[in-house]
């Protein structure tokens, strides 16, 4: 019987972490191979995949954030409403 081989799944993250760590040449591809038990190949192909991909990170424009008026208009409705809710619930303990 023949045993099944599982393939490992990794994060991006990871695959980042491990390709900026072999760019920064402070430990050889092998020893990365072996820190990280990965095959070197896989090691060159994600360092190849970053120095390729990399332009994009700067050349995309960032997400702006959510701070319509919509949005803050509705919170400082909500807060409104549980003061009063609040200042209610006061008199009625009193």
């Amino acid at each position: 019987m023949e045993a099944k081989t599982v393939r490992r799944k990794f994060t991006a993250d990871f695959k980042a972490k491990v390709a900026i760590a072999a760019l920064q040449e402070r430990s050889s591809v092998s020893e990365l191979s072996k820190q990280y038990n990965l095959h070197p190949s896989v090691i060159n192909a994600w360092k190849k995949e970053l120095q390729q991909q990399s332009g994009k990170i700067f050349s995309e424009p960032h997400p702006k954030k959510d701070t319509s008026e919509a949005l803050i208009n509705e919170l400082y409705k909500q807060i409104g409403q549980l003061k009063v809710d609040n200042d209610w619930l006061k008199k009625k303990l009193l």
